[in-house]
């Protein structure tokens, strides 16, 4: 799941990207109304964390502008300011949700998780490939009804390429969404990982669903899915 948060407090916006790492999410962070506004409209993302007071361009104008051209993505309204007609105006712009600092990180991760339940219409609530299941909102992996302990990391990793059922995804893609666009370390930290899910949910059941299409990237497979040739799993 890929989150957009756009606040000018730095260290403020810099605690929840280390907190919402750790808990799998990639996020990519401004600090202005403007660049939030470019972000959102040029990138997709799953959910929007917006302060309403921004340089630039208020929280206000980001999400009425961002419904105005279509922009769907839900979005969680952060302010100091607790006035209910703040609240009101928020949600009547287009805000999904507000949420009043000083806030509990804790439930800062609820509020974001609710609002990813929400969207049922675009993203089931369990995914599914072949016998292999995965619950977003509990967290919860499955194979032929066996529970898979995952990472954070390969928990976000494996939901990737759960929502992206056969499509080859380059390494480059794979950090993108996974990890983020600014992330510096080295490429082959994609390998690693997969490495580490194809020990978890293909070794132990003696199958092969996740593969490595030579000079392209990965591609997940539904278990006795014919089109795999030329394809290599290692």
């Amino acid at each position: 799941m890929r989150i957009l948060v756009v606040d000018d407090e730095v260290n403020l916006a810099a605690a929840i990207q280390r907190g919402l790492q750790a808990e799998g999410f990639s996020v990519d962070v401004v600090h202005d109304g403007d660049d939030g506004l470019w972000a959102a409209t040029e990138q997709a993302y799953d959910v929007i964390v917006l302060d309403l007071m921004l340089p630039k361009l208020n929280g206000y104008k980001v999400v009425e502008r961002l419904r105005q051209r279509g922009v769907w993505t839900p979005v969680l309204m952060l302010t100091a300011k607790d006035g209910e007609y703040d609240q009101a105006d928020a949600l009547d712009l287009g805000a999904d949700d507000y949420l009043t600092k000083p806030f509990s990180f804790v439930v800062l991760v609820a509020r974001i998780r609710a609002l990813l339940r929400r969207i049922v219409t675009e993203r089931p609530t369990v995914l599914t490939v072949g016998d292999l299941e995965l619950d977003p909102v509990t967290h919860r992996v499955t194979r032929a009804g066996r529970s898979i302990e995952l990472t954070p990391r390969e928990f976000t990793l494996l939901e990737y390429l759960m929502r992206n059922p056969g499509r080859v995804l380059s390494k480059s893609e794979l950090l993108d969404h996974v990890w983020d666009p600014t992330f510096e370390g080295p490429l082959n930290v994609v390998e690693v990982y997969v490495g580490y899910l194809r020990k978890k949910v293909d070794a132990p059941f003696d199958v092969q669903s996740i593969a490595t299409v030579r000079g392209f990237g990965y591609r997940l497979d539904a278990v006795g899915d014919p089109s795999t040739d030329s394809v290599s799993t290692t």
